[in-house]
């Protein structure tokens, strides 16, 4: 059995879109692929991204928020960045064999009742599936 590839999913808080790809990464392609996620400043997991990935079918209610440094220096085949301004934290990932960015917005902060934003958390955990996910596809070549 070949070993699974490893894809870091990195963002500013890892609050909700590198956890929203590595819950869809292990969900879609998790038989290949071994995703973690972190965050260049981390904070908690959004209530409401484990609300719209359940959704989805997609149990990321045991995940926790974790920092870089808790895999700086470790072996990854892949390593994304969801965020601009964690692409210009982390320019370079030590341990990466590859690394790409891949801008995805945030639905924190548009200012939106709670339907509202719920909606905005559901537009951005489907463009993660549809751009992420295919992603790490390609590049991986799984």
């Amino acid at each position: 059995m070949m070993a699974k590839k490893r894809v870091l999913i990195l963002c500013t808080g890892n609050s909700c879109r590198s956890q929203m790809a590595e819950g869809w990464l292990r969900s879609d392609v998790g038989e290949s692929v071994e995703a973690f996620s972190a965050g260049t400043m981390p904070s908690r997991v959004h209530p409401m991204a484990v609300t719209v990935m359940a959704e989805a079918g997609v149990d990321i209610s045991s995940h926790r928020s974790k920092s870089l440094s808790e895999y700086w220096g470790e072996p990854f085949d892949l390593v994304v960045t969801v965020c601009d301004s964690a692409r210009e934290a982390c320019p370079v990932f030590s341990g990466a064999t590859k690394q790409i960015h891949e801008s995805i917005p945030d639905p924190v902060g548009y200012g939106l009742d709670r339907e509202g934003l719920l909606d905005k958390f559901r537009e951005v955990r489907d463009l993660i599936r549809g751009k992420v996910v295919a992603l790490v596809k390609r590049e991986l070549n799984i």
